[in-house]
């Protein structure tokens, strides 16, 4: 019996989810509560979805395949490793197409006890953009319910792999763009040769409107947006701490 993945939705043509022109697959299901998340209504796993197979996924996007010669397909969500049997299983799909594949991640359910299964799914990936929420233990249990830990492990695995990687890391004023926070992010990631690019993304507020719709409480509500130039200096100060040379 072929595997049903649960999805929330599917975006068809993507431009921020990795390189290129993306087919973008959003899963139902996270095990974080990030405070600033923008994507509340993709949380439950019990939640009306999609149920599709992976090969019903692919078609949708083979349908347009010219389009996406230049991108591929991202998967996101949500958190698809929650769900990491059929994404292996749509990945191995599109690799036999000659797609691009690409997994955005919080890394939360990794474990270093059983990685069988995260072996056979990054033979099938070529790029992980791996969401990194703060560097330090507390902080990140603050932000999202659950340690940093994770996060790392599954870095050092994929460095240990050698899976070509980006890490993203969302800029919340007050809560993950201290000084010193972005320094032990950018040491956390020195020697890690796997990671080719940082991205640092502003903290925006364009998701408050489901949180009102879902009526859950924002706790963020009085948090400001951050900028572009906050960014961009957070990065240079997370690089130099990691080493780089700009």
């Amino acid at each position: 019996m072929q595997i049903k993945g649960r999805l929330h939705s599917i975006e068809s043509f993507g431009t921020v989810d990795g390189p290129g022109l993306r087919f973008v697959v959003f899963f139902q299901g996270c095990p974080l509560r990030c405070r600033y998340c923008h994507n509340p209504d993709t949380h439950d796993m019990s939640a009306a979805a999609i149920e599709e197979t992976a090969e019903e996924v692919l078609l949708r996007m083979t349908r347009n395949l010219p389009f996406y010669k230049s991108g591929g397909i991202t998967a996101t969500g949500g958190e698809p490793l929650v769900q990491i049997d059929f994404l292996t299983e749509l990945f191995t799909l599109a690799k036999r197409e000659g797609i691009h594949t690409c997994l955005d991640t919080s890394g939360i359910v990794f474990s270093e006890k059983n990685t069988a299964k995260f072996d056979t799914l990054m033979g099938v990936t070529d790029l992980v953009m791996l969401d990194i929420k703060h560097a330090d233990n507390d902080a990140c249990r603050s932000l999202t319910g659950a340690p940093a830990e994770n996060a790392f492990s599954f870095l050092d695995y994929l460095n240990s792999k050698r899976v070509p990687t980006r890490i993203r890391y969302v800029l919340v004023p007050g809560f993950t763009d201290a000084e010193s926070d972005l320094k032990l992010l950018g040491e956390r990631l020195r020697g890690k040769e796997c990671v080719e690019e940082i991205e640092v993304l502003p903290y925006h507020t364009l998701g408050v409107v489901k949180y009102e719709n879902l009526g859950i409480p924002y706790t963020l509500s009085a948090v400001p947006e951050a900028t572009n130039s906050d960014a961009l200096r957070a990065k240079s100060i997370i690089e130099a701490a990691r080493g780089a040379t700009l």
